[in-house]
């Protein structure tokens, strides 16, 4: 159903993937409105389909974006902390932001997202599509917006813990310490690849193959892992060699 959503501008793109309800979130849906995917996915911006942005990765098609964000929008607050894994060409990143930003905050702060790559030319290529306008410049400026090169499987302690963790690839397993990374209530998103996971998927009761789980820590510090829907992602591994 999902290629049904394409577009021929942003704004109908986004339109499109509400009418099928893919996307059902009114913040959701002004967040990705108000980023232009022509600044991310230049080769066909308005198609909803996942497209290579070199470096073997890719940018998701966008009604995975929302996906993401409406799994993780109760926790997607402004003011809040969020750590997006896999963040590749900046775009989701971009749309974490503006879900963190606004004057309703307690304490009238912004919230701070880091957009975290193993790949030094895919970091530079995120905050690089982020220049490209006047509010992602602004959202790096003030540092709202980090971008940092490092092993998405071991996140990004400096800034933790992080009211959400999105993660862009398909991990081997739920490493542990990205759950230790999330604040105590908060939610990870990650496609996890349960056929080469030693042991997940028959200890969760799950087939093999590849799938989206979400990971709640609750108030007290318990965890909830549930397995959602089956998707195909580019591994969460070491940089590829030259």
């Amino acid at each position: 159903m999902a290629w049904y959503c394409s577009g021929s501008t942003n704004t109908e793109l986004i339109d499109n993937l509400s009418k099928l309800g893919l996307i059902k979130n009114e913040r959701v849906k002004k967040a990705m409105m108000g980023v232009d995917r022509a600044h991310y996915a230049p080769s066909r911006p308005y198609s909803d389909s996942p497209q290579p942005i070199g470096h073997g990765a890719t940018i998701s098609a966008p009604h995975m974006h929302g996906h993401a964000c409406e799994y993780l929008i109760d926790h997607l607050k402004p003011g809040s902390r969020v750590l997006d894994i896999g963040s590749g060409s900046g775009y989701l990143t971009h749309v974490l932001a503006n879900l963190v930003t606004g004057s309703s905050s307690p304490d009238h702060t912004n919230g701070h997202v880091v957009g975290l790559d193993h790949i030094p030319e895919l970091v530079e290529l995120g905050a690089s599509n982020m220049h490209k306008s006047d509010q992602g410049r602004g959202l790096l400026d003030t540092g709202v917006v980090q971008f940092v090169v490092a092993d998405g499987r071991l996140g990004w302690k400096e800034s933790a813990p992080y009211d959400a963790i999105h993660v862009g690839a398909a991990a081997e397993t739920l490493h542990p310490v990205l759950i230790e990374q999330l604040r105590a209530p908060g939610r990870m998103f990650i496609p996890v690849d349960t056929e080469n996971d030693g042991g997940l998927a028959s200890s969760l009761g799950s087939s093999g193959g590849q799938f989206i789980w979400i990971v709640d820590k609750k108030a007290d510090g318990s965890v909830h892992k549930e397995k959602v829907f089956p998707v195909s992602y580019v591994p969460l591994t070491d940089v590829p060699r030259t």
